[in-house]
């Protein structure tokens, strides 16, 4: 077959052979239920509540490029040196408010339960204390540990909601991370962690003055019927 007929048949049944895509499905036994709950969370919050989505971005590298960045020009890209040097990491703590895009945020040093428990205070100090607090989180062992179990108990107002494992895509709050990483952190060049810690702040104070929220839109029915096609469609692959 000629080139140009290859080029009709892909152009005609939208083939795109040059891309590809990862996916994962998750195991979780109750992956529908949990789906069910989260997406209920989203479209359906409950009165007299606040749903924040809860994560940690973990291990934020100061880096700093080994030669100055050669700025944007006319007709030439902005040009930086391809290796870099390692100034330390931070982690950073953040809650997404659903409904109004206000985010909660706070650095640390280190990554574990203690540090989580402390991010529940300041999430505590920050909402109102007549309304209760729903958290959508992941099933990262520092968020169900002895202590924390404790802490909920003395806070009845908070209820945690897990997301179904390998299922990070329902926390709206890796999207949030996203915009961080790709309109800040991607293009910057920090000499120290100290120095990233105050941009991070600075970025999120600046995102806090006209907060966007993550709107979503479709509904567990509709998570839960793509999911199935893909099952039968890996069911019926002979690899």
């Amino acid at each position: 077959m000629s080139q140009s007929a290859v080029s009709r048949i892909w152009r005609a049944f939208g083939l795109k052979p040059h891309l590809t895509e990862t996916f994962k499905l998750s195991p979780d036994p109750f992956f529908v239920e949990k789906v069910r709950d989260i997406v209920g969370l989203y479209i359906n919050p409950p009165d007299s509540a606040l749903v924040l989505c809860v994560d940690e971005k973990s291990q934020i590298q100061a880096l700093d490029r080994t030669q100055p960045v050669l700025p944007l020009r006319p007709g030439l890209p902005e040009r930086r040196s391809h290796d870099y040097v390692r100034a330390g990491t931070t982690n950073l703590c953040a809650a997404l408010d659903v409904a109004s895009g206000h985010v909660i945020a706070d650095m640390t040093e280190r990554h574990r339960a203690v540090e989580f428990r402390r991010f529940l205070n300041l999430i505590s100090r920050s909402v109102p204390e007549e309304l209760d607090v729903h958290l959508v989180v992941d099933n990262v062992s520092t968020h169900k540990t002895p202590e924390i179990h404790r802490w909920l108990l003395r806070h009845p107002r908070f209820h945690l909601h897990f997301t179904p494992t390998y299922s990070s895509w329902m926390n709206l709050v890796e999207r949030w991370f996203a915009e961080l990483t790709n309109k800040w952190l991607r293009r910057g060049t920090h000499r120290s962690t100290k120095e990233l810690e105050l941009a991070i702040a600075d970025w999120i104070a600046r995102w806090n003055e006209e907060p966007k929220p993550f709107v979503w839109h479709k509904s567990a029915d509709e998570i839960l019927d793509t999911l199935a096609s893909y099952c039968t469609r890996i069911s019926d692959s002979r690899h």
